[in-house]
C-alpha cells in the first residue's frame, strides 16, 4: 500500500491556512460580517460572522483536505491512479480554498465587485486539468466516475472515462473562456456543466445496457 506523502500533506495543509493567517492579519480591518454565499450574478447573497469565515472555514476545509488524501491512499486500488492525479488531491483543495478565501477578503475591501468570473474560471481550470488525467486513471474507488456499471466491469470504466475526460477538457476551455465575459454568459457555462457531468453517466449506463 502506498503511503502518504508527509513532508507534502504538511505543506499543502500550511498553504491551506495561509489564508487564515492573511485573515488573521486583516481581522481588524475586516466587516463584522463576511460574504459567505455568492448569487449566480456574482453578488453576495449570504453572509456569515466574520470569525467564521476567517477561521471555520479554512479549518473545515483542511480537515477536508486530510480526509481526502487519507482515503484515496487507503484506496485498495490506488495503484490504478495516475500518478498526475495523486498530486492533484494534495493540491486542489489548498489551491481553491486560497483563491475562494482571497476572493471573499477582495469582495469586503470593495476590490472585486463581481465573482462569476473568478468562480468560472476556477471550475473550468479544475475540470480542465482533471480531464486530462481522467482517461489514465484506472479503475479505483475514490476518484473518478464511480458508477455501479464502470466499477462492475473495466472495459466500461475506461471507455466512460475517455468520453468524460475529452468532456471535460473541452468544457473546461469554454467555462474559462465563458469567464471573460458577464451577464447571462454564465448560463451557458451551467449548460456545458450539465452535459459534461451527465453524459458519461448516460453513456457508462448505455454500454452496460449493450454487454
Amino acid at each position: 500500500m502506498k503511503k502518504i506523502n508527509v513532508k507534502l500533506l504538511v505543506f499543502t495543509s500550511v498553504l491551506t491556512l495561509v489564508p487564515m493567517l492573511i485573515g488573521a492579519i486583516l481581522f481588524k480591518e475586516l466587516p463584522a460580517t463576511l460574504p459567505s454565499h455568492f448569487g449566480l450574478d456574482g453578488q453576495a447573497d449570504g453572509f456569515s460572522n466574520k470569525g467564521e469565515v476567517v477561521f471555520l472555514f479554512p479549518l473545515l476545509m483542511l480537515l477536508i483536505h486530510i480526509f481526502t488524501i487519507v482515503v484515496t491512499t487507503l484506496d485498495p486500488k490506488a495503484r490504478n491512479v495516475h500518478t498526475k492525479m495523486k498530486q492533484l488531491v494534495y493540491w486542489i483543495i489548498p489551491i481553491i480554498n486560497g483563491l475562494v478565501q482571497l476572493s471573499i477578503y477582495g469582495v469586503a475591501f470593495g476590490f472585486i465587485s463581481n465573482t462569476t468570473r473568478i468562480g468560472l474560471g476556477i471550475m473550468g481550470s479544475v475540470f480542465l486539468i482533471v480531464g486530462n488525467y481522467l482517461p489514465k486513471t484506472k479503475q479505483n474507488y475514490t476518484i473518478g466516475l464511480r458508477l455501479p456499471w464502470t466499477l462492475d466491469n473495466e472495459e466500461n470504466w475506461n471507455k466512460t472515462h475517455r468520453l468524460a475526460g475529452k468532456l471535460w477538457v473541452i468544457g473546461g476551455i469554454v467555462i474559462i473562456f465563458n469567464s471573460f465575459f458577464a451577464g447571462p454568459i454564465v448560463y451557458i457555462s451551467l449548460g456545458v456543466l450539465f452535459i459534461m457531468t451527465l453524459a458519461p453517466v448516460v453513456y457508462s449506463y448505455w454500454i452496460s445496457r449493450l454487454e
